[in-house]
């Protein structure tokens, strides 16, 4: 395997979409693409309340098998129960979707595979902090009751502060699927147990294999049972010892371990994360701080959390500028003709007459009953006030003004009315 140039551009983790990819799947909007794979395409879409998520849509060919979707249905409810440090959360899925599909937490990171195609081989003690790492993951998984089955360094992705396993369990849903006799294989030759290979159940020991296979690539850049055609690296795998020339010495035994050829020779999660630990390359501390990755890769992490910009949401109500400005305008309604006056009935003209003048006498009544209220308000000017001193709102005093000086012309004007009889 030859690595880029060190120092040479690394290209964009953010794929802009094509004319044919969706801008919106269960009510995420879908901003870019992210990568594809045998399961289908993944894509960086954005919750409403702008939170990024990793959003997996199944294939179409796998859609239309009818019992995937149940299978589907079965392994996302199992990968919901699993909630570890270094796992993707599903935190949604759409099982019964025309194109069915899975969301879980974004890891801003690549994955394993792109980190050493980019960058080259890692060094021990960074691949004795993985082993760590990705054992505790699938430990997590385990106890879920759930055997991931594709364990490879390309559904591994790798954060600031460690790895993330993704995709873990998914591939079970489409094993039985009759796309698997028709080219679509689940599971990645140069990674997969003997038993996968042979198709027998897989079960924990697969995953510790599968863990094996990637570590020996992540120190080599190759594969143990080296690269070829797909039936030349499962024939290896099943009967042929691994090539470990390239893999740092004091990963052999570890790694030879875990690709015993019986999965009960293999070591468990726990005595992988214990041998971490003791390794004298790790000196008896397993934490991911500054430092434990290569530069450059601390650099490439680093460009997966400049997000790209999200498109613009439908306008609403609430967003009013953007909603009249996209609203049509609304049709001229074509102008009445003035209407004529119609000539009025005499009786009718009669009636109108008299409630008009009943109506006039009632106001005149009312505004002279007004007009002597004011009159005796401004005789009697100590009527509103507080007697004894006392304020007059409950819950707040006010401050004293002046009584408004009465002037002649306000007496005259309020003598002049009399009383109605």
């Amino acid at each position: 395997m030859t690595a880029e140039p060190f120092g040479a551009p690394s290209p964009s983790p953010f794929e802009a979409l094509s004319p044919d990819d969706p801008r919106e799947i269960g009510g995420y909007r879908v901003c870019a693409r992210l990568g594809a794979g045998g399961m289908g395409r993944v894509y960086l879409a954005y919750t409403a309340g702008g939170r990024p998520v990793a959003l997996k849509v199944v294939r179409p060919e796998l859609a239309e098998d009818p019992g995937f979707q149940h299978r589907f249905a079965q392994e996302v409810a199992s990968a919901r129960r699993i909630h570890g440090l270094y796992t993707a959360q599903v935190v949604d899925a759409g099982t019964d979707a025309t194109s069915p599909w899975l969301a879980t937490t974004f890891v801003p990171g690549p994955s394993l595979q792109q980190v050493v195609h980019r960058h080259g081989p890692l060094p021990e003690r960074t691949l004795l902090l993985l082993v760590a790492g990705i054992a505790e993951a699938l430990q997590v998984i385990h106890a879920a009751g759930v055997v991931h089955r594709d364990l490879k360094p390309g559904n591994v992705l790798v954060a600031a502060d460690g790895p993330r396993v993704i995709d873990f369990g998914i591939a079970r849903a489409a094993d039985a699927s009759p796309l698997t006799g028709t080219g679509l294989r689940i599971g990645s030759p140069g990674f997969m147990a003997p038993e996968q290979a042979l198709g027998l159940p897989a079960t924990p020991p697969t995953d510790v294999f599968a863990l094996g296979s990637s570590i020996a690539y992540m120190g080599s850049g190759a594969s143990p049972f080296g690269d070829g055609p797909e039936s030349v690296s499962l024939y290896r795998a099943i009967h042929e010892e691994p090539d470990l020339s390239h893999l740092p010495h004091g990963l052999h035994e570890l790694v030879r371990l875990c690709l015993a050829k019986n999965p009960e020779d293999r070591p468990d999660t726990a005595w992988l994360i214990e041998a971490a630990r003791r390794h004298p390359a790790t000196g008896g501390e397993l934490r991911f701080f500054d430092g434990w990755l290569p530069q450059q890769v601390s650099n490439d992490i680093h460009r997966h959390t400049d997000l790209p910009t999200t498109v613009p949401p439908p306008a609403t109500l609430l967003d009013p500028a953007r909603f009249a400005a996209d609203a049509p305008a609304a049709p001229a309604l074509p102008a009445s003709a003035p209407s004529q006056p119609q000539p009025t009935p005499a009786r009718h003209r009669d009636a109108t007459t008299a409630r008009r003048g009943a109506r006039t006498a009632l106001l005149t009544t009312a505004a002279l009953l007004v007009s002597a209220a004011t009159t005796f308000a401004l005789l009697n000017s100590d009527y509103f006030d507080d007697p004894g001193g006392q304020n007059v709102s409950a819950t707040g005093s006010l401050t004293p003004t002046a009584a408004p000086a009465h002037s002649s012309k306000g007496r005259a004007l309020g003598s002049s009315h009399k009383p109605v009889k």
